[in-house]
């Protein structure tokens, strides 16, 4: 895949670090996409020295790779692993959900519904990179309200790994016209929260994983898994 090559004189290795960040996660830049420094320093008009540390930081976000051979890739979407990742990320989905459903505060509620708002208006923008940010927030906003950092922080992980599979259910829902699902869903999980209905809310966040797991399924079927290098 090309992306468009425009220079950002000046810039920071934050701005390195965000731009190609937001490109792997939009899938502009292709699971397994060599990454070479001296086309990135002279893409970005600078040295070395700032790209290096925008990959590193790449690295830890579990983005790129490193190879032995020293050279970097974008990290390969690994799709043998998907079902081990679904069932990871369901169990972390589940309890969150259970949890929040038992011990949110009024604040805890109006700290989700705002995070469902925003989700809301970047659904109706249609920019599928700021609809993965505000559905992290979302799920955190519900973690954070069941009041275990250790399950939170396992979740958060789990969000991060996935965003560029979230970044295909997107597409597909897009594609299918069922987009109207994802804050359906939202919203019911939300009130099964505020009534405190913790069976509800777990059978909400399992199949809100199912769903996410089927329609990501059924668009690697239907579009990427002939072109793209997995």
């Amino acid at each position: 895949m090309e992306v468009d090559a425009k220079r950002a004189k000046g810039s920071s290795a934050k701005n390195v670090y965000d731009t190609l960040r937001n490109e792997i996660l939009e899938l502009k830049l292709g699971p397994g996409q060599l990454l070479d420094e001296m086309s990135l320093a002279e893409r970005f008009d600078m040295s070395r020295s700032p790209i290096r540390e925008a990959l590193i930081r790449l690295g830890a976000d579990g983005l790129v790779v490193t190879l032995p051979n020293r050279s970097t890739i974008v990290s390969p979407l690994e799709i043998s692993n998907f079902p081990k990742y679904v069932e990871a990320l369901s169990i972390a989905q589940r309890i969150n959900t259970r949890l929040a459903a038992q011990l949110r505060t009024e604040q805890d509620i109006s700290h989700i519904q705002a995070a469902q708002a925003s989700f809301e208006a970047a659904v109706a923008s249609g920019d599928h990179l700021q609809m993965s940010e505000t559905n992290k927030d979302f799920h955190m906003a519900i973690a954070n309200a069941g009041q275990n950092p250790y399950l939170a922080s396992f979740y958060e992980r789990l969000l991060d790994e996935g965003r560029r599979m979230l970044h295909m259910h997107f597409q597909y829902l897009e594609y299918s016209n069922d987009a109207y699902l994802l804050t359906d869903e939202h919203q019911l999980m939300i009130q099964a929260i505020i009534d405190r209905d913790i069976e509800k809310a777990d059978e909400l966040a399992r199949a809100h994983t199912r769903q996410f797991r089927d329609n990501f399924f059924e668009f690697m079927r239907q579009n990427l898994a002939k072109d793209m290098p997995l």
